[in-house]
């Protein structure tokens, strides 16, 4: 039986979001696998981890907003040693419900090494439309002209087989450490160097936004993994995480800019026809 590691992050008011992923998830996703729920928390305990071997509950202090997304290939890093017993390690988010029953056929990675998911928000617009991180100095950057960032996928679930997803958490890690000490976040964080990644690395599946569809929206796909609206249910945490950064005026600027840059291309486009 195939070994499945699935990585799981609830810290703070987040944990709220456990018990329904757990009980979704064990009887709708890879049935046919041996899964294990390693769940990095600040809780003193999680729903079903006395009665389920299965849930490996990991302390982790809640590191507030960016932190918990921007700082989650560190999170794993502390487990590398232990992933390297799976066949497949995922990571999906706290607030996904499986709404359907999903087999091997349907998501696991076939010959290629690694499995994203299309962002449902952008699945539909042009290349040089897409939220990649624009600035020259980040390890996520990709520039305007670059014609192979032909897709834009959702930090909220990948994975893939371990050797090929066990490398992109430990460049990402890398990665983002050379911003921090740059003094650099990436635009949309994992999800900025994730796009990057698969950019330089085009060996993957990517999935439907079925994968990632969000409550509440109306897209052209099946609901297969439901994203909750967190704002219906726990109230957001508020901790910020302390980074040292560019300061907040210059990136207001440089988001100001980056979204002229975009108009711009958008009219070039329209007009001549493309």
């Amino acid at each position: 039986m195939m070994k499945v590691a699935i990585l799981y992050i609830c810290t703070g008011s987040y944990v709220a979001f456990w018990k329904g992923f757990y009980e979704s998830f064990s009887a709708h996703f890879l049935k046919e696998a041996e899964k294990t729920y390693f769940v990095f928390t600040d809780a003193p305990s999680v729903y079903a981890e006395d009665t389920d071997d299965a849930i490996v509950r990991i302390p982790q202090d809640n590191l507030g907003w960016p932190g918990n997304t921007l700082y989650r290939f560190r999170m794993f890093m502390r487990l590398r040693k232990e992933l390297e017993a799976f066949d497949y390690i995922f990571f999906l988010n706290a607030n996904f419900v499986c709404k359907t029953e999903v087999t091997a056929e349907n998501f696991l990675p076939r010959e290629e090494g690694l499995l994203v998911v299309q962002h449902p928000g952008n699945f539909d617009r042009r290349p040089y439309l897409y939220p990649y991180d624009r600035n020259k100095r980040c390890q996520a950057y990709v520039p305007y002209k670059c014609l192979e960032g032909k897709n834009y996928v959702c930090g909220g679930a990948n994975g893939g087989k371990r050797d090929a997803y066990l490398a992109l958490i430990e460049e990402l890690d890398r990665r983002t450490d050379i911003d921090e000490k740059n003094g650099i976040i990436a635009r949309w964080h994992d999800e900025s160097q994730i796009n990057r990644y698969i950019i330089d690395h085009p060996d993957y599946r990517m999935l439907t936004p079925a994968y990632c569809y969000p409550e509440g929206w109306e897209i052209p796909f099946e609901q297969r993994f439901l994203l909750l609206d967190k704002k219906n249910y726990i109230p957001l945490d508020v901790t910020k995480t302390t980074v040292k950064e560019d300061s907040r005026l210059k990136r207001r600027i440089d988001g100001i800019l980056q979204k002229r840059r975009e108009e711009r291309l958008e009219e070039y486009f329209r007009s001549h026809g493309l």
